[in-house]
């Protein structure tokens, strides 16, 4: 597998994309506009709405080669020949997710703490998504915000490629990148926004800013 590309990473939500049509047309105008990675999360949704929709995600995401990431569901992943799967500490474990998956697609982790940085299981997982950094009202079963000193020491713990979430908008991008992040993951500083492709664009100037030149 070539390297993932972790700097702009969105990730879809039904509810601030306004259903599975806008998050087909936010996902396509955020790719056109630099996401480097989209996923797709759903966590109300039944399979058959998942299927659909990380169909119609994969066919629309191809023109831009950004890769479609699945949260959670391997067996959907799998379905529609997805490029990985994110799994967080409730979900299947990393080492069960890379067994169905196999070693040809890409495997993402969410740890929020120290002690589960020990855990990781660094071989078998990818990249690590690291937070919520800051406060988030998108994910209600987020567990509390780390503060960007946290963020960076778990980044320096880390031996995978990291993206931090969690409140995550252009104002406070460089500041993640330069505390070592390897990218941002963001959802409602791009779905919902009245103009998704500009608020994509302004998001990765400011990532730039922050990338070793």
């Amino acid at each position: 597998m070539k390297p993932l590309d972790l700097s702009l990473y969105l990730v879809l939500d039904p509810d601030l994309c306004g259903g599975p049509a806008n998050m087909i047309s936010t996902a396509r105008l955020a790719a056109k506009n630099g996401a480097t990675v989209v996923q797709l999360r759903a966590p109300n949704w039944k399979k058959r709405q998942w299927l659909e929709t990380a169909s119609a995600l994969k066919v629309a995401l191809e023109p831009f080669a950004v890769p479609l990431i699945i949260n959670d569901h391997v067996d959907i992943a799998l379905a529609v020949d997805a490029d990985g799967v994110h799994v967080g500490q409730d979900d299947l474990p990393a080492g069960v997710a890379r067994r169905l998956i196999g070693p040809d697609k890409w495997l993402g982790l969410s740890i929020s703490t120290a002690e589960e940085m020990r855990e990781v299981p660094h071989d078998l997982v990818d990249y690590l998504g690291i937070g919520p950094v800051y406060p988030t009202g998108t994910k209600t079963d987020a567990a509390p915000a780390t503060g960007l000193p946290a963020f960076a020491e778990l980044v320096a713990a880390s031996r995978r490629p990291v993206v931090a979430i969690g409140g995550i908008h252009a104002g406070n991008c460089l500041a993640l990148m330069q505390a070592g992040a390897q990218g941002v993951a963001v959802v409602s500083a791009i779905c919902g926004q009245g103009d998704p492709a500009r608020a994509t664009a302004v998001l990765l100037a400011e990532i730039r800013k922050g990338s070793p030149a």
